[in-house]
Formats: structure tokens, C-alpha cells, sequence
């Protein structure tokens, strides 16, 4: 098959199963295969013989998908990094392994006699080497001494994240979700392109199964497996065309069709097989599906994984939390203020939690002007599953404004957004500001907000404020948007801590 293949497992009860396949992942994780990287370059770097090129591209297959995933949680660039260093190997190597894998299958469909056969043959033996001869030069181009450095380092942070975990089924979900929409557009059309997305994208959702659920792995390893070569195999057929019309190979119109023929009748057998497998209530769509998220799950699991987000880049993730308390206790107490239909994406209130989360994560890349990088940073973070766009958009937003200048009119951030929507986003930016004022010492004192509305003001009682010390100025200084949006003066008090009831009597 032109692309990878891993190697199946053996059928045995589910429970030894999956014993076998959690110490196997404990065996071959990160380090394991960034090792095996340099000694199969050793290997293939002989000849580049069809199985060295493809047990190459299998472990830097294992580094770059386990790359891929962990760069969703990890915002540390060093995984885009490792990933790019991979890219241009893979790419030769990859080229080379559809030849090696064309002639196989001109061998297995044809007679040696057959001009057919002869002549993709010889141009197949042209292109390879010429393809081993960039792919020596993309081996001697490879950095070996910076992989030994990220053989040290990516495994430490790849600990930080439990395999098996509700994270990483959320992510499988998102995999299984973009795979399946796939499926549905490769069988309504079954075209070329169709079919060769659909495998790209069952593998990636094999890819996150692999190399970090492996209980599902250990239960669906043998049916993925199947499912990657009948769609890999189609894809093969499909390329063998293409390159027999691209080099002329057919001799007349008869030698034509018998090809065309004998490649579409392998063909269909495969797809045949695969809508066997996938279609219908108990497919294995419907099997993978039962497995994963569901409901609720999915949106506290994409909060989960926005919070470990912000927490491996905001260097006071303490103090964000804190923050995200104080912001839902003021939001829960304000007044209600009517939402027209045109509002926004609606959920303020978690919207409003997760920019407090995430307000500081700029402080990573910048000092002085880390709201701004901070929008920056969320306006590039691809939404997990179970959240729009557009809630990022206004996260980002509300993010931006917890400090600095008040926002204005014709601001790139806010362009776009009705009246009703700019008061929206203000109010949450309003509250998230006030919020980060109490705790601007970063002390955690302040633990406890209570709101009231009294004689046309807003009034804030706050357990463990004081208006005599720096905390105070912050505060006065923070609620002017809040005085704005809500057209009130916002008035700051100390709230007395309830006093411990006194011990019964025995």
C-alpha cells in the first residue's frame, strides 16, 4: 500500500487485550520512537530498500502524528518544530515509497511480458533513482543533533499529559467527527480526491487512537488497521492509473481498457469492502462513536483542555483562576440586562470564565503589552470541539480589554460587532477587569463578591478588601467600564467574613 502501515495486533480477550496494549504504550512512547528515527535512518541510508524506507517513515509517522496531537494542549513551539524538522524526510521518503509500492502492484496485476507492465516498469526504475537520489540528500540534510536535544526534552513535557484521559477521547472525537463528515462526502460522490480525504482523515483519527487511548486502541487496533490498507490500496489503484495515462504506457486502445478494467475491478472490491465495514446502525462509525464524549462531556471537556492550554503558558495560572472565581461571582450578581436577538453567540457567562482563564497567557510571549498578544494568541487557537469561532472571537476580545485603554469605536478587535453585540462584549470585559483589579496583588486576600443594587448605584462588597492600600486605587481605576455599560456608579466596600458558629456543648 503507498503509505504506512502498523502492525496488527493479535486477536485475544479484550481484558488481556488491554494490559498487553497499556504496557506497550508505556514501552513505545515519544522517546522510544524519536530513538528509533535515527537507527532506522542508519538502516534505510544502505540502499533505501523498500522496507527500510517504510519502517523510516513508520517511526517518523509515530513522532510527527504524537506531535501533532500533543501541539493541540501544548502551546510550546518546539512541537511545531520537531514536526517541520520531520516534514522534508517524510515527504522524499514518501515519494519513494509510492514507486517501490507501484511496482508491486504492476507485478501483482500483470505478466512480466506485458509492454504494459514493461514500460511503467521502466519508468518506475527511472523515478526511483532519481527519488533515492533526494532522498540521500534529504537524510544528509536532517538534523540529528538537534533530534538527540528533543529526545531529551519533548518526552518530559509529553508526560504532562495522561494518556487514556477524558483530553485526549475529546480530541479523538474531533478526529472521528472531521473523519466521518468524510465518509458521507466520499460515498455520495466517489471520487478520487473524495476517497483519498477520507483516508487522510480516518488516519488521523487512527493516529490519536494509537498513540494515546490505548484501551480503545487495544479494542479497535485490528479493524483500523484493515480499514487504513483497503482505503491505502484504493488510493494505490488510483495513483497506478494516473501514472500509467501520464507516461503513455498503453500501446492501443484495447491494452487500454483491459488495464482500466482489471484496475477498476481491484477497486470497487476494496470500496465494497470498506462501505461492508462502515455503513448501517452497527457499523464501526457507530462503535467508535459510543466510546467517545457525549453531551455534556464534550463541553466540559473542552473547557478542561482550554484551561490546561492557558496553564502551560500563563507563568501565574493561580492567579487567572482566582480571577475567573471573582469574575463569575460579580457576573452572578449583577443585574440582568435585556439581550436583543443580535447579542452574540449566547453562554456569557462561560465565555466570560474562560477569557478570565486565559487573560493572561500573553504575559508568555510579552511583558508590557500582553493583552494585546494575549488576543493574538486566541485568535490563532483553532476552537476544540464544542466550541464556534465566534465564542473564541468574543473570549479573545473580552481578554483583550481586562486592561489598557478603554475600547474604542473602529478598533480592529470590535469592527464587525452590532451596537448590541459592543455592549455585550463590554460588559464581560467590564466585569473581567474589576475582577482582575481585586486580585491585582496576586495574593489571593480577596476570596468573596457580593452585589447589590442600592439607591440607583451598584454596590460591590468584597471579603478582605480595604480602602486604604494599593488594591483599593486598582479597583476605583478598573470600574469605569463597568459604570459605563451599566450607566451607574459602582460603589466598593468591605464585607465583614461570617463569623465561626460557636462549638456545641457536649
Amino acid at each position: 500500500m503507498i503509505g504506512d502501515a502498523a502492525t496488527s495486533e493479535t486477536t485475544m480477550p479484550l481484558p488481556v487485550a488491554v494490559a498487553i496494549a497499556i504496557t506497550a504504550q508505556k514501552k513505545a512512547g515519544l522517546a522510544l520512537w524519536m530513538e528509533r528515527v535515527l537507527e532506522e535512518c542508519d538502516r534505510a541510508s544502505v540502499e533505501f530498500g523498500s522496507d527500510p524506507v517504510h519502517d523510516l517513515r513508520v517511526a517518523l509517522r509515530r513522532c510527527r502524528s504524537m506531535a501533532d496531537g500533543l501541539r493541540v494542549m501544548d502551546p510550546d513551539p518546539t512541537w511545531k518544530e520537531m514536526k517541520k524538522a520531520g516534514r522534508q524526510l517524510f515527504r522524499e521518503l514518501g515519494e519513494l515509497r509510492d514507486a517501490q509500492v507501484m511496482e508491486e502492484w504492476v507485478r501483482s496485476l500483470s505478466n512480466p511480458d506485458d509492454p504494459v507492465a514493461i514500460a511503467i516498469s521502466q519508468f518506475l526504475a527511472g523515478r526511483e533513482a532519481h527519488l533515492k537520489q533526494q532522498a540521500a540528500q534529504a537524510l544528509q540534510d536532517f538534523d540529528r543533533k538537534q533530534w538527540k536535544r528533543w529526545i531529551v526534552s519533548l518526552p518530559r513535557r509529553a508526560a504532562r499529559m495522561r494518556t487514556g484521559s477524558a483530553l485526549f477521547k475529546h480530541l479523538a472525537l474531533e478526529r472521528w467527527t472531521e473523519a466521518y463528515r468524510l465518509h458521507h462526502l466520499a460515498l455520495r460522490n466517489r471520487s478520487h480526491i473524495a476517497f483519498h480525504r477520507l483516508r487522510i482523515g480516518l488516519k488521523r483519527f487512527r493516529y490519536i487512537v494509537e498513540n494515546f487511548l490505548p484501551e480503545q486502541h487495544a479494542a479497535w487496533s485490528d479493524d483500523l488497521k484493515e480499514l487504513q490498507d483497503v482505503l491505502g490500496e484504493v488510493h494505490d489503484l488510483d495513483v497506478l492509473w494516473t501514472t500509467a495515462l501520464q507516461v503513455n504506457a498503453f500501446p492501443d486502445a484495447d491494452a487500454r481498457s483491459k488495464w482500466h478494467s482489471r484496475i477498476n475491478e481491484e477497486r470497487t472490491r476494496r470500496v465494497e469492502k470498506y462501505r461492508s465495514r462502515m455503513l448501517g446502525k452497527s457499523s464501526l462509525w457507530q462503535v467508535w462513536r459510543a466510546e467517545l464524549p457525549v453531551g455534556k462531556q464534550i463541553e466540559s471537556t473542552a473547557l478542561s483542555r482550554l484551561k490546561l492550554w492557558a496553564s502551560l503558558l500563563d507563568p501565574d495560572f493561580k492567579h487567572s483562576v482566582r480571577v475567573a472565581r471573582l469574575a463569575l461571582q460579580l457576573y452572578d450578581g449583577l443585574p440582568v440586562k435585556g439581550a436583543p436577538a443580535d447579542s452574540g453567540p449566547g453562554d456569557e457567562r462561560t465565555i466570560l470564565q474562560v477569557a478570565a482563564l486565559l487573560h493572561d497567557v500573553g504575559l508568555a510571549k510579552d511583558q508590557k503589552g500582553h493583552h494585546k498578544t494575549t488576543y493574538n494568541l486566541i485568535r490563532r487557537l483553532t476552537p476544540p470541539l464544542g466550541w464556534s469561532a465566534e465564542k473564541m472571537h468574543w473570549v479573545g476580545i473580552v481578554a483583550r480589554y481586562h486592561r489598557g485603554a478603554m475600547p474604542q469605536v473602529g478598533q480592529k478587535t470590535i469592527v464587525g460587532l452590532s451596537q448590541a453585540q459592543r455592549q455585550a462584549v463590554l460588559k464581560l470585559a467590564g466585569i473581567l477587569r474589576l475582577a482582575n483589579a481585586f486580585d491585582s496583588e496576586r495574593n489571593g486576600r480577596i476570596q468573596r463578591l457580593q452585589v447589590h443594587e442600592h439607591n440607583g448605584f451598584l454596590e460591590i462588597a468584597a471579603q478582605g478588601y480595604s480602602p486604604r492600600d494599593r488594591v483599593a486605587e486598582n479597583v476605583a481605576a478598573a470600574r469605569h467600564l463597568l459604570e459605563t455599560v451599566y450607566r451607574r456608579p459602582v460603589m466598593v466596600k468591605p464585607l465583614r467574613a461570617p463569623r465561626p458558629k460557636p462549638a456545641a456543648r457536649s
